[in-house]
């Protein structure tokens, strides 16, 4: 076990806080209430990332730092796309087509035994979650998990967390962290999850400034049309993914966006009635 003070972290957030290591790692220090289980889960699927072949930070072991439990990653050196787009706002097609075609390059990927072994599948993912949201009564439950099962399978990569600020981009290209959120599964809900992160931050309240809004709708707008020209078709199916996912993302508790959530899961009984 290491002890000592490792100076300011890089990065803070919900799970972890990100320190520099050495020898071209960082560490990500999780914090007490974190489970040394879902420690080891996100390690496990990191690897599995990373034997994928995808562009992703390598991993390296589980540690423990003054009675803490963290996980060291290659340490990766240049400013999230979201970071770039702050600095760089005239810059935002060419962003969102970049988000579109790394998007795409994962969903290009056919998923290794191991990658399957190892990565829980979509629908189920999905499922439990609906059923762990506790905002949404229980007839829109009920008819999301009904639209749900409805849903073609599919068995890709999906990233399951996919936007902006998870994409790195260095010298060498762009990197896609933080992948807990893995599942093997359709794309089309995953392109829909990027959908539902990237319109909630504006209508939830996320992003009080209106320019900044108009902004972020300009940027999923041309992320969506440039997808769909690199993996053409799906479009029905894609809108057909987000009331189900908008379900799913309840259950994450985030109060400030349970609201607009509950509308869009709503829209599942306008696609079950078309069924």
């Amino acid at each position: 076990m290491a002890q000592g003070p490792l100076g300011k972290p890089l990065a803070r957030g919900r799970t972890a806080d990100v320190y520099a290591w050495e020898d071209g790692w960082v560490l990500k220090l999780f914090h007490d209430w974190f489970s040394r289980q879902d420690i080891e889960y996100e390690a496990r699927i990191a690897r599995a990332v990373q034997a994928s072949g995808l562009p992703v930070p390598h991993v390296g072991d589980l540690i423990q730092v003054n009675g803490r439990d963290g996980l060291l990653y290659e340490r990766v050196n240049g400013p999230s796309m979201l970071q770039a787009l702050q600095r760089r706002p005239w810059r935002v097609l060419r962003y969102a087509r970049r988000l579109s075609a790394l998007q795409a390059q994962i969903h290009a990927q056919t998923p290794a035994p191991a990658f399957r072994a190892d990565v829980p599948a979509q629908r189920e993912k999905l499922t439990r979650k609906v059923h762990q949201a506790a905002a949404p009564p229980a007839r829109l439950r009920s008819a999301v998990l009904v639209a749900l099962q409805a849903m073609p399978e599919a068995s890709r990569i999906c990233h399951g967390d996919f936007h902006p600020g998870n994409v790195l981009l260095t010298a060498e290209g762009a990197v896609i962290i933080d992948w807990i959120d893995a599942t093997c599964g359709n794309p089309l809900a995953d392109v829909a999850r990027t959908s539902v992160i990237l319109l909630g931050a504006v209508e939830g309240g996320q992003i009080p400034s209106p320019f900044m809004r108009a902004f972020v709708r300009l940027f999923h707008g041309r992320y969506i049309h440039h997808y769909f020209r690199l993996r053409p078709g799906g479009m029905e199916e894609y809108h057909r993914w987000l009331p189900i996912v908008a379900a799913a993302r309840l259950s994450e508790g985030m109060p400030e966006l349970e609201a607009w959530l509950i509308r869009q899961a709503e829209r599942v009984d306008g696609w079950n009635a078309a069924s």
